[in-house]
């Protein structure tokens, strides 16, 4: 039996300053999940921002991650109306970030832009972008100069990417969130990668390139609910550390030489009680039972630290998809 052939790779596609003549297609790669008070206002602002390059030509991929409301309706009238609109609908509600993955895999522009539907990321900063790629970058970030957000959500954002970056072993740059250029060239390196716990603005920071940011000024939510409640970014914050970092593995050895010298020195002090102070050693028993929530706790966060690489281990193992599309929406009707 013939060994079946490899995969071929994505060819890649000349960046437009390299070519000799034609029109650079940039492509959009527009998330959307339950957005149907502000789709259509955020589908205006961008298509009167990329009015204004003349010399650029574009296509905006909505991908419609299994909406409960009236977006996917929504979404098939823009395409009805606008040809550069094609809409991925989701068999199911699959997350963000397999939404960013399947935009991707169905982007064909010289760039691609990420960029969420909500309209805390002006389509105006998306043309700064355009500029940086064409100057030279590769990877452009949109970086968050400010946000208008409460203060918790502040807060903790703010804490964890610094805890992020300090706990991981690539370079991810602070503030950013999927909010970026990629060069056809980077895209099509992004989509080798099909990991399930994707955190994709951490893979293209590991894949280096030439890499750069664009500051800006994010504007509060134009209408809905974030899409991102705390134990989705909870959960998002976790396969950010355990998909780049193996620092909570390590944190468990170290943490075991600390309760060990704890139990020694606990050890020490009952046979001290024991020799010198006999009559009182029937008290010792607030220590032991402090000592044995102690160990047991430690025991129970080291094997919640281990099972989450484990089920890692296991989901990749599986093989299933990283989505199911169960149409896509173009101009044409098709």
């Amino acid at each position: 039996m013939s060994d079946a052939p490899a995969p071929a790779t994505p060819p890649s596609v000349p960046r437009p300053r390299e070519r000799s003549g034609g029109t650079a297609l940039v492509s959009y790669v527009l998330p959307v999940f339950n957005e149907q008070d502000g789709i259509r206002r955020f589908h205006d602002e961008l298509v009167a921002a990329i009015g204004t390059r003349p010399e650029l030509s574009f296509e905006l991929v909505y991908v419609n991650d299994g909406s409960s409301d009236a977006s996917l309706a929504i979404l098939r009238d823009l395409a009805k109306n606008d040809p550069r609109v094609r809409v991925v609908d989701f068999a199911r509600n699959f997350g963000h970030q397999m939404a960013i993955t399947a935009g991707l895999d169905e982007a064909r522009g010289d760039a691609v832009i990420v960029m969420d539907t909500d309209l805390q990321d002006p389509p105006r900063v998306s043309l700064e972008l355009i500029d940086a790629w064409r100057d030279g970058a590769e990877v452009v970030h949109a970086r968050r100069r400010s946000r208008r957000d409460g203060v918790f959500k502040r807060a903790t954002a703010a804490t964890y990417y610094r805890v992020l970056r300090a706990c991981t072993e690539v370079d991810i740059p602070l503030d950013t969130g999927d909010f970026r250029l990629l060069d056809r060239r980077v895209a099509d390196e992004l989509r080798r990668y099909r990991e399930r716990s994707r955190f994709v603005r951490g893979i293209v920071a590991s894949m280096g390139f030439v890499q750069t940011e664009v500051r800006f000024d994010r504007d509060e939510r134009f209408a809905g609910e974030t899409k991102y409640p705390l134990r989705k970014m909870a959960r998002l914050a976790v396969d950010g550390v355990t998909g780049f970092s193996t620092v909570p593995l390590k944190l468990i050895t170290r943490l075991g030489f600390v309760v060990l010298a704890l139990s020694f020195a606990g050890i020490l002090y009952a046979l001290a009680m024991k020799a010198f102070r006999p009559d009182i050693t029937v008290s010792g028993w607030t220590m032991l039972m402090v000592v044995v929530l102690f160990l047991g706790g430690v025991q129970m966060l080291s094997l919640g630290v281990l099972g989450s690489y484990i089920g890692r281990t296991y989901s990749e193992a599986q093989g299933r998809p990283l989505y199911i599309v169960r149409q896509v929406v173009r101009h044409d009707g098709d």
